[in-house]
């Protein structure tokens, strides 16, 4: 059986669009299975009220969020320089990450150009749909 990356990667993000954990298809003579992996969630710990030096510290710009869940990684392999680094000017439309989402890389591109002033997350660190991966002044 011949597999088309493109048709799985469709089905994917449908999976991920309705909150599916899986979905089989099957045609006569293929059939398909993907499933989605869903962490516990975390509980959160109330935290104090921050200080208003802490506000001041909060950083300005514009956010790069997270379009999935999944795992972050700040460069193609462990081996590999990083896509950006703080300080460094990006264009819009430069890749900035990778977000591994089942088993899938997925690179992640800013929608504006800009210098990163503070990357929010760790490499392969976990991430959600949503979630600010990096500020660009």
């Amino acid at each position: 059986m011949k597999l088309d990356i493109e048709y799985i990667k469709k089905i994917a993000k449908i999976i991920i669009e309705n909150s599916l954990t899986e979905i089989s298809l099957e045609d006569g003579q293929q059939a398909i299975t993907v499933k989605r992996e869903i962490a516990a969630p975390v509980q959160a710990v109330p935290a104090a009220a921050p200080a208003p030096a802490a506000a001041a510290e909060t950083p300005k710009g514009r956010a790069i969020t997270s379009p999935m869940v999944g795992t972050f990684y700040k460069a193609s392999s462990p081996d590999a320089k990083p896509f950006v680094e703080i300080g460094q000017t990006i264009n819009a439309g430069d890749v900035v990450c990778i977000i591994e989402a089942m088993k899938l890389m997925n690179e992640i591109e800013s929608e504006f150009s800009g210098k990163i002033i503070e990357i929010c997350v760790e490499d392969a660190q976990p991430v959600e749909f949503g979630q600010t991966l990096m500020y660009i002044e």
